[in-house]
């Protein structure tokens, strides 16, 4: 029973402090004392030591030894080997992945990508996340798990520039939708060389744009 009500702070207290992080409530180099934490949620600091050793896997704390943690900063060098990660390893998941997809499969991933066509104002956050649904589903049959939880958090790792993303306009949006659409198109014919060179494409040109925002916006 303490286990499962320590699970449930620890679930509670990370989720909070990433979705703060996420929208710049707490920003780059901002010191996260556990004692405050676990005072401000009505916690011990067992929870809020997991919740933050969480964080630091997905990049979004540093932990020192007898400091602490400490939100990090925004970095072009660390965007960029997320996305030179990310162009090695998921071309590889989709084409272990795409001849095993069932219809079912191909049909959730084609509602996934008509949702991020259709809805107006979506939220920088809601696209990424329909935008990680919609790989996830292309992926989802490789049977490769280490793989997987590796790109995963990965992805997870991009959360931290939706501030960034925000600044690229609605362009941005409607090029990566449409080589979604090449993506599912070329798996579905079975051209998987083909597929894979679209997504090395997409990825490529997202990591480009990111980097160029950074350098435009986050280094002034």
């Amino acid at each position: 029973m303490v286990s499962h009500i320590a699970s449930n702070n620890t679930s509670t207290i990370y989720e909070k402090l990433r979705a703060a992080i996420i929208a710049g409530e707490l920003a780059g180099g901002t010191p996260l004392r556990q004692s405050e934490i676990g005072a401000r949620y009505g916690v011990s600091k067992i929870p809020v030591r997991e919740a933050l050793r969480q964080l630091e896997v997905q990049g979004f704390v540093k932990l020192y030894p007898n400091r602490g943690a400490v939100v990090t900063s925004l970095s072009a060098v660390e965007a960029e080997e997320i996305y030179l990660m990310r162009i090695a390893l998921e071309p590889l998941l989709l084409v272990r992945s795409a001849p095993l997809l069932t219809e079912m499969d191909y049909a959730r991933a084609t509602a996934a990508l008509t949702m991020m066509e259709t809805i107006q104002d979506l939220p920088p956050a809601d696209w990424h996340d329909l935008d990680g649904e919609f790989h996830g589903l292309l992926y989802g049959a490789a049977q490769l798990p280490r793989l997987q939880r590796q790109v995963g958090t990965l992805r997870d790792n991009l959360a931290r520039y939706f501030g960034v993303f925000k600044t690229m306009g609605q362009d941005f949006r409607t090029t990566g939708n449409k080589e979604h659409r090449e993506i599912l198109a070329a798996c579905q014919s079975g051209k998987l060389e083909l597929a894979s060179d679209i997504l090395t494409q997409h990825m490529k040109g997202s990591a480009d744009r990111l980097l160029a925002a950074l350098e435009e916006n986050f280094t002034k």
